[in-house]
């Protein structure tokens, strides 16, 4: 068994599309619609893992919050292959204005981490 992708509720449809292409390295197909106002988009990331990004106008948005846990998604993490790549990552995003609210460090786990905020709060870990 696999997990096929995981998906995101977005407030800013194409802004959170920007942000992963950009920073992340996504490639997206065309966007999606349907009759009753559903968007969204499939990224994909280098080794076949898949995101969907999607919007519509009946799902309740939760204020995001950049101090707090919420229930639902924890993160996302994604594997840069080196220390030197987390870090440099990570100062390119806090240098475009990305909130970082884990430098790197080494966790107890075994990872070598960061973990920043994309556009809507929901967290980012950046691995080696």
């Amino acid at each position: 068994m696999q997990l096929e992708h995981a998906a995101i509720w977005c407030a800013d449809l194409e802004a959170m599309r920007a942000f992963y292409c950009r920073w992340l390295g996504a490639q997206s197909n065309a966007k999606y619609r349907n009759a009753r106002g559903f968007e969204s988009y499939f990224l994909c990331f280098d080794g076949g893992a898949r995101l969907e990004l999607m919007q519509w106008a009946e799902v309740d948005a939760d204020p995001p919050s950049a101090t707090r846990q919420r229930l639902g998604l924890a993160h996302l993490a994604f594997t840069l292959g080196s220390r030197q790549a987390v870090d440099s990552l990570t100062a390119a995003l806090v240098a475009a204005g990305v909130v970082c609210v884990g430098q790197p460090r080494q966790t107890g786990d075994g990872y070598y981490e960061s973990v920043i905020l994309d556009p809507e709060h929901n967290r980012l870990e950046l691995c080696a």
